[in-house]
């Protein structure tokens, strides 16, 4: 069975964000002390919980949540070196769990939430101005078509009899009918 020289959880101060509670596992192996050292289990595990609050200080939470392989890896090197003196070997460092704060955790989600929110305003008036463009093209269309004006009134028409409606009063500009009534008196 391995033996552990700490799992403990550590509150560690961050460059993003203001306190992280880690949980580090740190397995050893006992070899023969080259240094006298009194309590090397103990002086190992202090090491180790300065060192994983060194490592993980002057990283992101992103970069700490991303790059956890590396991080240990590096920790395991660094701890190694420190303690092969007092003849202990450190096999490995793993960072267990990471953990934020709840206030943390409420915070970086209402970020979140807001961050949703805007973008779909953005997306929105990205509509809306696509929508305003095409609305201000086929003005320009219609306004220099007199026959596409007319166009646009008879769907008009065409739109408001298809709805169950009992009677419908509109204007009929005369223009449109005086043809067939020219050719009707002739």
């Amino acid at each position: 069975m391995e033996e552990y020289i700490s799992e403990a959880m550590m509150d560690v101060l961050q460059s993003s964000t203001p306190i992280v509670k880690t949980i580090g596992l740190i397995p050893k192996m006992l070899m023969q002390n080259v240094i006298n050292v009194e309590d090397a289990a103990r002086s190992t595990k202090l090491l180790a919980q300065t060192t994983l609050r060194n490592f993980l200080g002057t990283r992101t939470l992103a970069e700490m949540l991303s790059s956890r392989d590396a991080i240990s890896m590096q920790m395991q090197a660094a701890l190694d070196e420190a303690t092969d003196p007092w003849g202990v070997k450190v096999e490995r460092v793993e960072i267990k769990d990471v953990r934020l704060p709840i206030q943390l955790q409420r915070a970086m989600a209402a970020e979140a939430e807001a961050a949703r929110a805007a973008g779909a305003k953005i997306i929105a008036a990205e509509g809306e101005q696509l929508a305003s463009r095409a609305l201000a093209d086929a003005a320009d269309v219609i306004a220099t078509s007199p026959c596409a004006i007319q166009l646009r009134y008879l769907q008009t028409l065409n739109s408001i009899s298809s709805e169950k409606n009992n009677t419908i009063i509109f204007p009929f500009p005369t223009e449109l009918i005086a043809k067939f009534i020219q050719s009707a008196a002739a």
